[in-house]
């Protein structure tokens, strides 16, 4: 497939304050040990050599990211890097309350909050150690901050928070921002997956109709949201539907995990080592052809032979296919 190679995600860290059920159930896992992980020296490297492929945008993620200590640091020298237009970082925002402002220093231009109910019990129950009010807290800080118009994301799950679609999106609504449902997806292997406990992009578009008058976006282009404008101006929302509508053919995403390696899409099973050629003294001209040739030999298509198999009559056993679990991917 012959797609541009647009987007960076880096993961900085594949630690996490939270243990949300449908990205990091597990108490433990078998974290990356600390000199594994890419120095901020070495992924302002890596994020340079990209730029000189065509890559625009970075997005900066974990884990959860925060937890990275001096991260504001990485992101002035990923702001000064020719060609890098633009810097994002997904949060869970409970450490926005003391690091919005200096990353919005060092120059972060957006922040999408990862938030999946209003109602402070749930909240407990889908994260499992964290309470909301931090995290609101850490919203406030960020529109403080001068961050302007944010993004958030919820993961939509049947049984679990669909009834709070119309609720995240007035939370949305109320300050003009921009409300995002994803799919439940069978990212890594230890969500316990299961269509069950999907709720398509078609039923959270029922339902936010049900309400209000919705104007889709045009030139979607390889973002892999389909986005609406309210009709009345406040704010928007948009689906990311990669299990019942996938984009594969759009994808311009790459992906540097905490230690190191590509990986060309989000439920891969494997990616390619970066680290070890960074660490054996190999020059950006030799890491730029490494790149190249794993672009360009990409054919990955995960979700679209997935959903051939949702409606097969075999149908779709996810543990067939293990993967590189969320929190090292960074989604």
């Amino acid at each position: 497939m012959k797609r541009p190679l647009e987007d960076l995600r880096i993961s900085v860290t594949d630690r996490c304050n939270f243990r949300c059920t449908y990205c990091m159930p597990l108490d433990e896992y078998p974290w990356i040990s600390r000199d594994q992980i890419l120095t901020f020296e070495e992924i302002a490297r890596t994020a340079g050599v990209f730029a000189g492929l065509g890559v625009k945008k970075l997005r900066i993620t974990g884990g959860e990211p925060l937890v990275r200590k001096g991260l504001p640091e990485l992101v002035a020298q990923l702001a000064a890097i020719p060609g890098i237009e633009d810097i994002a970082l997904t949060t869970n925002a409970s450490r926005l309350v003391e690091l919005a402002q200096p990353l919005k220093d060092a120059g972060l231009k957006r922040l999408t909050i990862s938030i999946d109910s209003l109602q402070p019990d749930r909240f407990r129950q889908i994260t499992q150690r964290a309470d909301l009010q931090p995290v609101l807290d850490g919203i406030e800080s960020a529109r403080e901050a001068g961050f302007g118009q944010l993004k958030f994301n919820a993961v939509v799950e049947r049984g679990v928070n669909e009834d709070e679609i119309l609720d995240l999106a007035e939370f949305a609504r109320a300050n003009g921002d921009e409300m995002r449902f994803i799919e439940f997806m069978d990212v890594g292997n230890a969500n316990s997956w299961t269509s069950e406990k999907l709720v398509s992009q078609r039923e959270i578009l029922k339902v936010l109709r049900s309400r209000y008058e919705l104007i889709e976006r045009d030139g979607r282009g390889s973002r892999p949201s389909q986005d609406y404008s309210f009709a009345d101006g406040r704010g928007g929302v948009g689906v990311i539907a990669s299990v019942t509508e996938p984009f594969c053919g759009a994808c311009s995403r790459v992906r540097l995990t905490a230690d190191g390696q590509v990986v060309t899409c989000l439920f891969a099973d494997v990616g390619a080592d970066l680290k070890g050629r960074l660490r054996s003294g190999e020059s950006d001209e030799q890491l730029s052809e490494f790149v190249t040739d794993i672009w360009q030999k990409r054919a990955d298509r995960y979700s679209e032979t997935r959903l051939i198999q949702m409606n097969s009559p075999s149908g779709y056993t996810p543990q067939n296919r293990k993967k590189i679990e969320m929190i090292s991917l960074g989604g």
